[in-house]
């Protein structure tokens, strides 16, 4: 890594600071919820839904970094996560622009964002980009219960994004009428579709963008 060529993010957990103004990352809950440090596994993110109840949850994005797509500036980026109750899970992994309602009345309300989301009751991670609000999402692999799943980000300039599935590349790509040109952070929200109470563990993220 030469920090002449781009900038990099590795978050591996050892502190989570969501302090109003001066904090890393903010954290909002949908009515319950919380996100703490795991004491259970090292390096990692506990972010419990805190509720079996539609729609309520907590999320987290790290508002002091930031990426823009731009042509030329592709960027790379890495999430592992995994979740109990996959199939009552609604959730965005991914970048997106600062948003405290990201996941609202079973939909994705965000805008503008780039990474996998899953609000239909049944675990399938959905590849999703969006634009300006334009954009359908993909599918694009189940989630199995407590099962870490490793989801990769290439963003090619403006003009392309290809999501991995560990390590493992898709077939199918966003264009350019899909791809945010506005600045967009790491985001992580987990909530629940009722019934049962989710609880996503969220391990080491890394995002590279070339200056």
């Amino acid at each position: 890594y030469d920090p002449r060529i781009g900038h990099l993010l590795i978050e591996q957990w050892n502190n989570y600071d969501a302090t109003a103004t001066t904090g890393d990352y903010v954290g909002t809950a949908a009515t319950s919820g919380s996100a703490v440090i795991s004491t259970t596994v090292g390096g990692a993110l506990t972010i419990d839904s805190g509720a079996a109840t539609d729609n309520q949850g907590f999320q987290v994005q790290r508002a002091k970094s930031m990426f823009i797509p731009a042509a030329g500036k592709h960027i790379w980026a890495e999430f592992e996560i995994s979740t109990t109750f996959p199939t009552l899970l609604q959730t965005f992994v991914g970048l997106g622009a600062l948003d405290t309602t990201f996941i609202a009345a079973g939909a994705v309300s965000s805008a503008n964002h780039m990474g996998w989301s899953s609000v239909t009751s049944d675990g399938v991670l959905l590849f999703d980009c969006e634009k300006a609000s334009a954009g359908t999402p993909i599918a694009s692999t189940t989630l199995a219960s407590a099962t870490k799943i490793k989801l990769g980000l290439y963003v090619n300039g403006v003009t392309s994004a290809t999501q991995y599935v560990n390590d493992v590349v898709g077939a199918t790509t966003f264009a350019t009428a899909n791809i945010p040109v506005v600045a967009v952070y790491p985001t992580l929200v987990c909530q629940s579709e009722g019934t049962s109470q989710p609880v996503m563990t969220a391990y080491t993220y890394r995002v590279f963008q070339l200056n």
